[in-house]
Order: C-alpha cells, then structure tokens, then sequence
C-alpha cells in the first residue's frame, strides 16, 4: 500500500472518531500553522471573517465586559484577537488549544494582556469550576476526541448564566447548495489546501471530519444533555455553517451542577 493510500486511510478514521483521532488532528494542524490562516481565509472566500464575527456577537461580552471568556480549540487565535478588540471589551480571553505550533504562530498577532494562549485540552481544562464569562470554539470542536466530554467540561467552567457559542461547518439541505458545495468540499478544497499547504491529508481530512459531525439538531440535544439551556441555532450562508448558543443555567437546580 502507498503512503498516500496509508495517509487516507488514517484521516477517515480519525474523521469517524477512532481512537487515533487526537493524535492524528493535533499532528496535522501542528503541520498546517505556518499556513494555516492563509487557508482559511482562501477556502472560504473570506467569509469566514464574518461568520467569526456572527458568532462573537452571539456571545454576549457586554453583559460582563470584564470577565474571562475561553476561546476554546483557538488555533492561531483569529477569535481570540476580535473578541478582545470588541468594543468595551476589558477583560481576558484564555485561547486554548493543543495543538501549540497554532498557538505559537497566533500569539504573534494578539495582545498579552488581553489574551492568554494556553496549550490544553479541550476535555481538560486547567480552568477552575464556574469560573468563566463565556465560552467560543470556532470550526474545531469537530476534531475534539470525545464531544460529549468536551460540552461537560465546558459546562463546569462556566459561571451560571454564561453562554456557549459554537461556530461549525455544517450540511446545507438545499439540493443545489449542497450538491455544489459537497463538489467543492470533496474535490476542489483537498486540491487547493493540499496544495498550498503542502500538506498531504490535512484537507482531505476536514470534509470528512464535517460529514461524521452530528447535524444541527443533534448538536442541539447533546447540548441540552450536558446541561445546556436556551439551545438555539441558526444557519449561516444558505447551510454552509451553523452557530449554536447555549447557557449555563442560573436556576438553582442547573446552576448547581
């Protein structure tokens, strides 16, 4: 068998969620930082730029402008840097993620003293119980390795009443979006991330990686499972992408958990 036969094969079942799933994502996205932004903002048009924005808003920062917010599975802390330059923003953002060549190359671009890049775990956080504002994960919680311990865990560190924001790559349902897009995605993205990335997988890897993602409604549940109140969600650029919001109760009964 080839390499690149033995690379494929290993990014389907870490797309599928086997058990070479955290090692393999935190090794292909160690090898893209260099590259990474770059990519991002050319597979999608730029329109990422703006969904990142939509998600930040739905945050909530000015209810506590000066509490800590988690940028969860932060990469090179694109959502970091714009919730810490949203206006009126006095607090500190905790960019984490465990992959640190992402976070190397982001702290480039930010301010130490609104943000810390921390190199975690996204179901191990070294972040005290009730402690956090509000959390954000932009287009990586698909790649955690264990998504219902990752909503526990963010449950745990946030104070009552914070908000959870989700930002996804999802499945549009309109037959002619979705065939366009899934053309796009499967053929024409691992092309061009493959080449400029110089990566031999890496963008094969993350079509397959949101085709395994649970669909919004599934999300949604699994949120309300771990805790999660006020779920809602809403579809960005005709199904390409969702954002979830969710809150840690301030009911005694759910607050308390």
């Amino acid at each position: 068998m080839l390499a690149t036969d033995i690379d494929s094969a290993t990014a389907s079942a870490a797309a599928a969620g086997g058990a070479e799933k955290r090692a393999y994502v935190k090794r292909i996205f160690s090898e893209i930082a260099p590259r990474y932004d770059l990519l991002n903002h050319v597979l999608s048009l730029n329109v990422d730029r703006r969904w990142r924005k939509a998600a930040i808003g739905e945050l909530g920062v000015e209810r506590d402008p000066s509490g800590s917010y988690l940028d969860l599975c932060a990469g090179t802390l694109d959502v970091a840097r714009a919730l810490s330059a949203t206006a009126g923003f006095q607090g500190l953002v905790i960019g984490a993620d465990f992959a640190e060549p992402m976070l190397t190359v982001g702290a480039k671009k930010v301010s130490r003293g609104k943000v810390a890049p921390v190199t975690a775990d996204a179901i191990e956080l070294p972040v005290a119980a009730q402690s956090l504002s509000g959390a954000i994960v932009a287009f990586g919680i698909r790649n955690v390795a264990g998504l219902d311990e990752c909503l526990a865990e963010i449950f745990r560190v946030l104070t009552p009443g914070a908000r959870f924001v989700i930002l996804e790559f999802s499945t549009p349902r309109m037959r002619i979006v979705r065939a366009f897009y899934l053309f796009y995605f499967r053929y024409i993205l691992p092309l061009i991330g493959r080449l400029v990335s110089g990566h031999r997988t890496a963008y094969t890897y993350l079509p397959r990686s949101v085709a395994n993602f649970p669909v919004e409604e599934e999300l949604a549940r699994r949120m309300r499972a771990a805790g999660f109140v006020n779920v809602r969600w809403s579809s960005l650029s005709f199904g390409i992408a969702a954002i979830h919001v969710g809150e840690r109760a301030r009911s005694r009964e759910n607050g308390a958990r």
